[in-house]
């Protein structure tokens, strides 16, 4: 998170999860300076095998954690233009904004 603050993120929610079950969490979602709501997923593997930490975002991930966003926004009054971020740690930490969408 400290990385993406450094570039001017700011932090709305952590660990945001719809009620009930077979719902979706998402990870961090923060706000840009340009008003965009982004949602972030992270994740890490300590070993690259398998594809690495990008690997483990399959389509079923993704639709989990659109549903958790349209959960979120449903609350807001007026919904801001949002976009769907990665961030893979591994060796290092490699941001992917802009990953997915939710078409």
């Amino acid at each position: 998170m400290a990385h993406l603050q450094a570039a001017g993120l700011q932090l709305a929610v952590r660990n945001y999860r719809t009620p009930g079950r077979g719902g979706g969490e998402i990870d961090l979602v923060m706000r840009d300076r340009d008003g965009t709501l982004v949602f972030v997923e992270v994740r890490s593997r300590a070993h690259g095998g398998f594809g690495g930490a990008g690997a483990s975002i399959s389509a079923t991930k993704q639709q989990r954690i659109i549903f958790a966003a349209r959960h979120y926004l449903m609350r807001l009054p007026s919904p801001p233009p949002c976009r769907f971020d990665v961030v893979l740690v591994e060796e290092g930490v490699q941001w992917l904004k802009a990953a997915f969408d939710a078409q």
